[in-house]
């Protein structure tokens, strides 16, 4: 909010290098919030990928996470007034990949209740398909 008041200011006050440089700011601090929001769908994405592959069933509760997920994912990634994208799919895949290690420890605690721990978890199931699954449903679900 500060940076609201400085903006003002420095453009009342016709500094436009000055207000430039707060606008580039502001964008900046959207942009990692919108990424953090991305993130923390991403690891409920993830964790209900993992758990279906390690377990390999699913649950119409899974279903439905997954689907929010993905939906909270394209909105938040979606730019409404400038159109376009705030992460570009690889920009994207790269917050997913950031997101991974979250949902597994996740899933180590809810597959077959608990029974693994993370590194065991991980060596059963494949990182690579968890994520690419994860990116075909962002991107076919829009």
């Amino acid at each position: 909010m500060e940076e609201l008041f400085a903006l003002k200011d420095l453009l009342l006050k016709g500094d436009i290098p000055g207000a430039l440089a707060i606008a580039e700011e502001l964008e900046e601090i959207s942009r990692d919030d919108k990424i953090s929001n991305i993130r923390s769908y991403g690891v409920i994405l993830l964790l209900h990928l993992i758990k279906q592959q390690a377990e390999n069933r699913t649950t119409r509760s899974w279903e439905l996470s997954i689907r929010n997920a993905v939906r909270g994912i394209q909105t938040k990634n979606k730019r409404r007034q400038a159109g376009g994208y705030y992460l570009n799919p690889e920009e994207l895949s790269l917050a997913l990949q950031e997101a991974y290690p979250e949902a597994m420890d996740r899933a180590a605690l809810e597959v077959e209740e608990g029974r693994y721990e993370t590194s065991e978890l991980d060596a059963l199931v494949n990182q690579e398909e968890v994520i690419n699954r994860a990116m075909i449903l962002i991107r076919d679900e829009g």
